[in-house]
């Protein structure tokens, strides 16, 4: 299994975020091919010691790292990574990972 984890940083004004992200970003995200799985922070992104300069972090999954690399070049996930800079005004962390169980 392969993760597509995005951490938002904290944007300049937050309730035009979420309207955004939510109404227009999400609806945009969904149409890429092959995601398994859409998981979003509720509430704010803390650390072991208190906050953090994150505001949301989003979680994609997709059955392997082919399903995930093919979504990312096609057509629906260039227009949903032009999208970010639509909203994401406090910029935006990608990583990818390979997931296994232990």
């Amino acid at each position: 299994m392969a993760k597509l984890i995005v951490l938002y940083r904290k944007p300049n004004n937050p309730v035009a975020f979420n309207d955004y992200y939510f109404n227009t970003h999400v609806p945009i995200a969904k149409t890429v091919p092959g995601i398994t799985g859409y998981e979003v922070s509720e509430g704010p992104v803390a650390t072991p010691q208190g906050d953090s300069s994150y505001h949301l972090v989003v979680t994609l999954t997709f059955e392997s790292m082919n399903a995930l690399e093919e979504a990312l070049a096609s057509e629906e996930g260039q227009r949903t990574a032009a999208d970010l800079a639509n909203f994401a005004d406090g910029g935006a962390e990608l990583l990818i990972i390979n997931q296994r169980s232990i």
